[in-house]
């Protein structure tokens, strides 16, 4: 009895939305299939790949990046060089400085950071993220939308706590794209879609990041989430969770004591920067078989490995 193959292609599909402008614009979501099915139906914008950099520059870095930022000792400085990695579809610059419970740096000096690395980035489309707090991040992140005018970027992240502040700032304001942050849980996520776009913020200038954790962490609820919201986005249609995914996985994979751990702590496990950068991979390559459209990296290694497994797989 031959056997027919049943279509996978939904009739819904998640929003595209653009960052950047340009030659270098990257385009993320738009497909209408579950992750990499692209045997169901051509998947037109393949998951992007972006590396962070920090405030701080090279000096909360890991001992084992420095070869590849030789030199650098700026946040700038390390864009210029990041921009010509293999691999790399945007920049991601975090203002970790900003955290009230950390650094504590002035607003005046991280904009002043910030617009350093805008000019350094060139054309390269542009993730700007906050402190994580998410008070602080209603004064720096509306600062930050206002500052990158005309740049397109994604100002992430709007919570629940700073939608308000952040969503008019970037969505109305200064014409950015919206990043919604909530904590691992379909519900929430919505729930914070629908509070933008009642806003006013268009939903085809959101995205979201429902959560992050590295893989053997909690893993499985970062799973479970994506995988729910992205059946609820194609299979029921439900147009308030029809935004790409963009998920963070630098800060959560290198926080791990198998990324960080010395050799002489724990030889056992083998060489550090190998164990990081395996964190890396299999913490992004499982954001993006669970539906995430972005991934943020830290390591040119994992950049690179991580943008070919996409091209292996679109």
């Amino acid at each position: 009895m031959p056997f027919t193959a049943k279509s996978g292609k939904f009739n819904a599909s998640i929003k595209p939305v653009t960052i950047g402008s340009g030659d270098k614009a990257a385009t993320i979501g738009g497909e209408n299939v579950l992750p990499f099915y692209s045997f169901d139906a051509e998947i037109a914008n393949a998951p992007k790949v972006g590396i962070e950099v920090t405030d701080f520059g090279m000096e909360h870095e890991p001992e084992c990046l420095k070869k590849y930022y030789d030199g650098c000792t700026t946040a700038a400085d390390m864009v210029k060089k990041a921009v010509a990695f293999e691999g790399v579809d945007f920049i991601s610059f975090r203002m970790e400085g900003g955290d009230p419970n950390g650094a504590n740096k002035s607003t005046e000096d991280l904009m002043a950071t910030l617009g350093e690395v805008i000019e350094a980035a060139g054309d390269m489309p542009l993730v700007i993220c906050g402190s994580k707090n998410a008070e602080r991040d209603a004064e720096l992140l509306q600062k930050a939308a206002e500052l990158a005018q005309g740049k397109n970027a994604i100002i992430l992240a709007a919570r629940e706590e700073n939608y308000k502040t952040v969503g008019a700032a970037a969505g109305l304001a200064y014409n950015q794209i919206v990043g919604a942050e909530s904590s691992v849980d379909i519900n929430l996520a919505k729930q914070l879609n629908v509070l933008l776009t009642q806003l006013g913020v268009n939903a085809s200038n959101v995205v979201m990041n429902v959560g992050s954790a590295a893989a053997g962490y909690g893993y499985e609820y970062v799973a479970s989430t994506m995988q729910r919201i992205k059946a609820a986005a194609l299979s029921q249609n439900d147009a308030q969770l029809q935004m790409p995914i963009i998920t963070p996985v630098a800060s959560e994979a290198w926080a791990t004591k198998e990324a960080s751990a010395s050799e002489e702590d724990v030889p056992g496990w083998g060489d550090v920067e190998s164990r990081g950068i395996d964190m890396e991979v299999e913490t992004a390559a499982a954001d993006l078989a669970c539906g995430s459209n972005a991934v943020i990296l830290k390591h040119p290694v994992s950049v690179a490995t991580v943008s070919k497994l996409i091209k292996e797989l679109v």
